[in-house]
C-alpha cells in the first residue's frame, strides 16, 4: 500500500514540478489571471506532494524507544498541514490575484504578441499549447493514482468508488488521487476561461474561472484537513472488531468476551484490546496429559530419595499452574493467529484472561466424557 502511494506521490511531484514553470512562464507571457492561478495552484500541488512524502518516509519508520508502534500518524500530521496549509494559501493567492486582476481589468493592456527566440506568437497559442502539455502530464499522474485506488478497493473488497474515498485507510493516496483530478479540473477551467474571453473579447471570464480555480483549491483543503483528521482522533477499526466477534463466537473453548476495543494506528498498524472468559469443559479436556507430562517432567529433575510428599505435591501443583498456562496461551496465539489472516492489518492483539466460565457439566459429570 505505502509503496503504491510512493509511487504515485514520485510521479506527482516530477509531473507538477514541469508543469508549475510552463504555467508560470505562460502567465507571464499572456498577463492571463486564470493561468496564473493555475501556476499557484500547480506550486501549491508540487509543494504539498513533497509534504506527502516527507510524511511517508517519516511514517515509515519502525518502532523505537519512543514510538512502540511505529512513526505512522507522523504520515496524517504532514498531509494535515499540507492540505490545511498549502491549499489554503494558495486559495488565498489566487482570491488575491484575481482581485487585483479585476481592478486592473480597465487599466492594463494584454500583449498582442509575444516574441519567443525572436519568433512572434499570440498568447492564445502559448496559453493552448501549455494547458495541452500539462492536460497530458496531470491526466497521466491521474492514471497512476487511479490504478492504485482501484487496486486498494479490490484489496478490500468495495464497489462503491465515492464512498471508499471517504472510508480508505490509505489518506496519502486520496491526496494524490483528489489533487490530480482537481487538477485536471483547473486545467479545464482554465482553458474553458481564456477560451471564452478570446472569443468574446471580455477578460472578465478569465478573471472568474481563475476564481473557480482558487475557491476549488479551498475546498480541498477542507476536504482533506477532514480526512487526516479522522485519523488523529484515534478512530476505531470496526471491520477488525468484527472479525474478532465472529472468531470469537465460532470457538467453542470461549465462552464470552467483552470490553473489545481497537484503535488505528495507521493504515497497517491497528490495535486490538478485548477480554475473554475461557469455557471450562473445553478448556480442560485435554490437559490431563499435559499435567502428567509436565509432572513427571519435574519429578525427573529430583533425585528419588528426595521425592518426598512435599515435593510431589509442589510438583502437581506446578505442573497444574504449566498446563493451564500453556493451554491459555495456546488460544491467544490461536486467536492472534485467526485475526491477522482475515485483519492483516492488525499488528498487535492484547487479549486479557478475564476467568473460567464454570460449566454446568459440573452438575452432571457423565457429560464431561461425551
Amino acid at each position: 500500500m505505502a509503496q503504491g502511494s510512493k509511487k504515485a506521490v514520485f510521479y506527482a511531484i516530477c509531473v507538477n514540478g514541469i508543469i508549475t514553470v510552463l504555467k508560470g512562464f505562460a502567465a507571464l507571457a499572456t498577463h492571463s489571471a486564470a493561468m496564473m492561478n493555475e501556476a499557484v495552484h500547480s506550486l501549491m500541488d508540487t509543494l504539498n506532494q513533497v509534504f506527502l512524502m516527507i510524511g511517508l518516509l517519516r511514517g515509515g519508520r519502525p518502532a523505537d524507544e519512543n514510538y512502540a508502534f511505529g512513526h505512522g500518524q507522523k504520515k496524517y500530521l504532514w498531509n494535515l498541514w499540507s492540505a490545511i496549509g498549502l491549499f489554503s494559501i494558495g486559495c488565498g493567492l489566487g482570491l488575491a490575484h484575481a482581485w487585483h486582476a479585476y481592478h486592473q481589468l480597465h487599466v492594463s493592456e494584454r500583449p498582442t504578441v509575444v516574441s519567443i527566440l525572436g519568433v512572434e506568437i499570440a498568447p492564445i497559442w502559448i496559453s493552448a499549447v501549455v494547458l495541452f502539455i500539462a492536460l497530458v502530464l496531470e491526466a497521466y499522474v491521474l492514471l497512476v493514482a487511479a490504478k492504485e485506488f482501484r487496486a486498494q478497493m479490490r484489496a478490500r473488497g468495495a464497489t462503491n468508488p465515492f464512498r471508499f474515498l471517504r472510508e480508505a485507510d490509505d489518506p496519502t493516496l486520496i491526496a494524490v488521487l483528489l489533487e490530480d483530478s482537481i487538477a485536471v479540473t483547473g486545467v479545464i477551467l482554465a482553458a474553458t476561461g481564456i477560451g471564452l474571453a478570446q472569443v468574446t473579447g471580455d477578460k472578465i471570464w478569465d478573471i472568474w474561472f481563475s476564481v473557480a480555480i482558487a475557491v476549488m483549491l479551498g475546498l480541498t483543503a477542507i476536504f482533506l484537513g477532514a480526512i487526516n483528521m479522522r485519523f488523529l482522533t484515534s478512530i476505531r477499526d470496526v471491520d477488525a472488531e468484527k472479525a474478532f466477534a465472529e472468531i470469537c463466537r465460532g470457538r467453542r473453548d470461549i465462552e464470552r468476551f467483552h470490553d473489545l476495543r481497537s484503535v488505528i494506528v495507521d493504515e497497517t498498524h491497528v490495535v486490538v484490546v478485548a477480554e475473554v472468559e475461557l469455557r471450562e469443559e473445553v478448556l480442560v479436556r485435554d490437559m490431563r496429559e499435559r499435567i502428567q507430562a509436565h509432572e513427571k517432567a519435574l519429578l525427573e529433575r529430583v533425585p528419588e530419595h528426595r521425592r518426598t510428599e512435599a515435593v510431589r505435591a509442589y510438583a502437581q501443583d506446578r505442573a497444574v499452574v504449566q498446563a493451564t498456562l500453556e493451554r491459555t496461551e495456546r488460544v491467544i496465539d490461536e486467536l492472534e493467529s485467526e485475526l491477522k489472516a482475515r485483519c492483516p492489518q492488525v499488528f498487535h492483539l492484547t487479549v486479557e484472561v478475564e476467568g473460567i466460565a464454570q460449566s454446568s457439566v459440573l452438575d452432571e459429570p457423565g457429560e464431561l466424557l461425551s
